[in-house]
């Protein structure tokens, strides 16, 4: 049985997601799973560059817009289009790899500007996390 990672939602002018995992750390990687899918417009992009990453907050969603923030910075100041992610997450800190790609060896990637804290929650419920993400397009 396929377990859904992701899926996109209906939003006026932004773009609006939902991550699942049975752990918080398997959401976050599901994140940067959306957020690879949102800035390649769906194209798989090959791991062939991997990057440490290291992010805080004081609490989930803190910690999630930190993490997809920095996505973003890689992709725009580095070049650096994520595929997947590996972390470990504890006491407000995320620390792992991120694999990805060279933008320059891809045609026609869409931009994000930033993620937003509008309508963004992480929640446990029950044997299932689920976050949800807006972001500014």
């Amino acid at each position: 049985m396929m377990v859904k990672k992701y899926e996109f939602l209906k939003h006026t002018g932004d773009l609006k997601f939902r991550a699942y995992s049975s752990s918080v750390k398997g959401m976050f990687e599901n994140c940067a799973l959306a957020i690879s899918s949102v800035l390649s417009r769906g194209k798989k992009i090959k791991s062939l560059i991997k990057k440490e990453i290291s992010v805080s907050g004081n609490d989930y969603e803190s910690l999630l817009y930190s993490f997809i923030d920095e996505l973003i910075y890689l992709f725009d100041a580095e070049g650096f289009i994520v595929s997947k992610a590996e972390l470990e997450i504890e006491d407000g800190k995320l620390k792992g790899i991120v694999y990805g790609d060279d933008s320059t060896n891809y045609k026609d990637l869409d931009a994000i500007k930033a993620p937003t804290y509008a309508e963004m929650y992480v929640k446990n419920k029950g044997k299932k996390w689920e976050c949800q993400v807006v972001l500014d397009v």
